[in-house]
């Protein structure tokens, strides 16, 4: 899913992503739109611009997103300010990518951010199934305690 506010880029940006080989859900251009979008297409991947049309810049959408939905988001922007890097640090995103941008940047940044987003999702499962185990050892160890008093 490509959130970018300019028509002319978002041409650009969607036809060379198709060339890759990635499929485009769709293009959106305001901060609103994204979120809801997000919620509805469930896309792998979100490339975010921080200056988008509407109430809402990128950064809040991607907070918003962060918090919603498991989607990974790359930023896709000519702003690298300290002031909007802190900004975007605390959503999480998988990339920073600075326009303009060759083919080959932002693949690596799709690829390595889709294989870090699936990693963290194998370990947030690993650790949802050592929880649960352990949890279960405490029940019925408790059990058992409670047991070999109640026989005392």
């Amino acid at each position: 899913m490509l959130v970018e506010d300019e028509i002319i880029v978002a041409a650009d940006v969607k036809n060379r992503l198709e060339n890759m080989g990635y499929d485009v859900l769709g293009i959106f251009d305001t901060g609103e739109e994204a979120i809801q979008k997000a919620g509805e297409m469930k896309p792998d991947m979100i490339l975010m611009d921080i200056v988008l049309k509407g109430e809402m810049d990128g950064i809040d959408a991607a907070q918003e997103i962060h918090e919603l939905f498991d989607i990974p988001l790359i930023y896709l922007t000519a702003y690298s300010d300290e002031k909007t890097l802190e900004r975007a640090k605390i959503t999480e995103p998988f990339g920073y990518v600075l326009k303009p941008f060759e083919d080959r940047e932002i693949q690596s940044a799709i690829e390595m951010a889709l294989y870090k987003h699936q990693m963290e999702k194998k370990l947030k499962e690993s650790e949802e199934k050592y929880r649960k185990l352990i949890e279960k050892v405490l029940r019925l160890s408790n059990e058992i305690l409670n047991e070999l008093s109640k026989s005392d």
